[in-house]
């Protein structure tokens, strides 16, 4: 499973700025179908505007946790193409995939992946087990580095390499991986096979007898935009210029559709507003309606409205033991994050600040677009909206409020609340959840921070004291725990660690006699998870999103949010020149 942070403007903005998880309105939708039946043009710009705040600045199919964006993601995903692919049904694309397919025994204990003959590096030389085999050894030394920038963000992902007996090349095109323990097929194929890069070994193995001068050299080279060559992905990145924009170019000798466009360009946005004036001016082809400005919607013409990614959105409070004034001492009792879950409004925050565009979320798996891992029981609140049940939890635990802010043991319930900046649906949202403590008694200060910042900080736990205005993307595949809330892992950056869920999450990692016993297991994490806050749930924004006329194709290969992928080698522009 890939996971990936999700940005400022992507809850602010209701998702819409997810780099092509948008979907159109039935109208418009129906006019993207008349259009995209015409003949293809080459050549032509299209600008596309990334959140409020967002830079890219790592371009290494691994990447390390401060680096595992959706943005990063989604850049390296248009230079590098996946050795498994899974689509908006999060199901494994084939057509997609360097893998043409897997196999396995029954006892979930031996995996062959076969890759397919026809794939190619842009400079023409044949991917093949050699590149499978660089990039396991890479995936392998990066997860047990320390040494910055690794470890990579996906460390201990599938077990991988703890259960992994043997990684052996068969042939050129297929090799195969033998566990130590069995394993349920369906969640290592996804989350351990899943997570391996297809590396240039004939381009990038400088160190073939030193794995750890490699992974330094690899890792120095990371945030280098002219290092990403070759590629085996539709793109190449021509420029990149941190604050301004990321330019691709196709790569004419990728092995699936080579791109229509001369060029994509991921442009950064100082603010909604900006981006807004974009959009009318066409200085932006493909963009985001800004949450804050549904008002003056009509002044972009055409309303597109997306379902939500595969995601969910959360307040983090900070549970390590070296968190921000000792305030893991108050956020690890249970009580005190149900009080503090009680007093968040998601009605308000749905309606008023998303205008109705915003499903519920009550747990780690998401409600919208359902999927069979949603448990029936993940549909309600686990403690329902209530600030004055919420503040009498607290004094029935001994807290008293003195000068407003609850007080006990000379603790003091007075953080700060770090957000990503740029964005007012985000502001706004963090000011409803600030409004709601008031009322329990907690006071909050509120910290805007640019996105890249934030995401920073989460790994340095003595700089911040609460989280809010990002998420997680599941970036395809089986949406398990384990790189979660197992042990304190990789992107469970808040300290949270609980032998119960623990035990859970391995338990879907086994196999299982059948899949309603296997969908049972992840029904009883998913539930335990819910109940137990490791994260303040939070409501799901929709995302609105506009798309100029003359771009064509963005439809049918734009809309997948399960993994927030996109598929812009398809786009094409109506009267493009050069």
């Amino acid at each position: 499973m890939r996971f990936r942070w999700k940005g400022s403007a992507l809850a602010a903005t209701a998702a819409a700025a997810m780099l092509g998880t948008t979907a159109l309105g039935a109208s418009l939708a129906s006019a993207h179908r008349v259009r995209a039946a015409q003949t293809p043009q080459k050549g032509g710009t299209i600008v596309y505007a990334l959140p409020t705040d967002t830079n890219i600045p790592w371009y290494f199919p691994y990447t390390n946790s401060s680096n595992a964006t959706l943005y990063v993601g989604q850049l390296t995903g248009l230079l590098y193409q996946p050795l498994l692919y899974v689509n908006y049904k999060d199901q494994i694309d084939y057509s997609q995939s360097i893998a043409q397919k897997v196999t396995f025994n029954p006892q979930g204990t031996v995996f062959h992946v076969f890759m397919n003959p026809k794939w190619k590096w842009s400079d023409g030389t044949p991917i093949t087990t050699a590149d499978a085999q660089f990039g396991w050894n890479v995936l392998l030394a990066t997860d047990a580095s320390k040494t910055a920038p690794w470890p990579n963000r996906n460390n201990g992902n599938g077990n991988v390499p703890a259960n992994v007996k043997s990684f052996q090349v068969n042939s050129k095109y297929e090799f195969t991986i033998t566990l130590k323990q069995p394993a349920n097929q369906e969640w290592f194929i996804y989350n351990g096979i899943g997570q391996i890069a297809i590396l240039p070994a004939h381009a990038w193995n400088k160190y073939p007898t030193n794995i750890q001068q490699e992974i330094a050299y690899l890792g120095k080279n990371a945030t280098n935009a002219n290092f990403d060559n070759p590629v085996s992905g539709a793109f190449k990145l021509q420029s990149a210029v941190q604050n301004q924009a990321w330019t691709l170019v196709p790569n004419t000798n990728y092995s699936g559709q080579v791109p229509y466009v001369s060029r994509l360009i991921l442009q950064y946005e100082a603010s909604d507003t900006a981006e807004f004036a974009g959009l009318k001016t066409g200085q932006i082809q493909v963009g985001y309606l800004p949450a804050a400005l549904f008002n003056a919607r009509l002044e972009l013409g055409d309303k597109m409205i997306d379902q939500p990614p595969f995601s969910y959105r959360f307040v983090w409070p900070n549970m390590t033991s070296g968190a921000e004034n000792g305030v893991n001492k108050i956020f690890d009792n249970l009580y005190v994050r149900e009080a503090m879950y009680m007093a968040i409004n998601d009605n308000v925050i749905a309606n008023l600040i998303f205008h109705g565009y915003a499903s519920a979320e009550y747990g780690p798996i998401p409600a919208v677009p359902k999927t069979d891992f949603l448990s029936p029981s993940a549909m309600k609140a686990p403690y329902p909206y209530s600030p004055a049940k919420g503040k009498a939890l607290l004094e029935q635990n001994g807290w008293q409020e003195v000068n407003g802010v609850m007080t006990k043991d000379g603790m003091s319930m007075n953080f700060t609340l770090a957000y990503p900046s740029g964005n007012q649906a985000v502001t706004e949202t963090m000011e409803v959840l600030q409004q709601g403590w008031a009322q329990e008694g907690i006071k909050v200060t509120l910290v805007p921070q640019p996105f890249a910042t934030l995401v920073g900080y989460l790994s340095q736990p003595s700089k911040w004291e609460l989280v809010s205005g990002i998420g997680i993307i599941y970036g395809g595949g089986y949406p398990s725990g384990e790189n979660l809330f197992y042990k304190n892992q990789n992107l469970d950056l808040n300290g949270w660690n609980n032998p119960t869920e623990n035990a859970l999450i391995q338990a879907t990692e086994s196999p299982a006699p059948n899949a309603q016993a296997s969908l049972q297991r992840f029904y009883a994490y998913e539930d335990f998870t819910q109940k137990e806050l490791p994260a303040l749930w939070m409501p799901s924004p929709a995302g609105l999103g506009e798309v100029a006329p003359t771009v064509h194709g963005y439809t049918a290969y734009t809309a997948n949010w399960v993994t927030g992928a996109f598929l812009p080698q398809y786009w094409w522009v109506s009267g493009a020149n050069g």
